[in-house]
């Protein structure tokens, strides 16, 4: 089965998140079909924290993909920066 999730890179104490579809048997940070966004969580601000591309991100769902728990989450938390006014300007 595939699943979307986040691979872990970045340094000690300083981590970032690249969101992947990947096999549920490979490891967290391992192999993985295609990587879909990323998630910084130390971002300064102006920097950009979350990109995540949601035409494929639809599409590995449709095929059957699931996603994480943590993934929904940013999902939801993308498509609330992306309806704002401010985001617009």
């Amino acid at each position: 089965m595939v699943v979307i999730r986040l691979s872990r890179g970045g340094a000690k104490a300083r981590p970032f998140y690249n969101i992947v579809a990947a096999d549920k048997r490979c490891r967290r940070d391992g192999r993985f079909i295609e990587r879909i966004g990323f998630y910084n969580p130390g971002a300064a601000e102006g920097e950009e924290g979350l990109r995540l591309s949601l035409d494929r991100l639809n599409y590995w769902k449709s095929v059957g993909a699931q996603t994480t728990a943590t993934v929904d989450r940013l999902v939801r938390q993308h498509a609330k920066l992306a309806t704002t006014p401010a985001a617009a300007a």
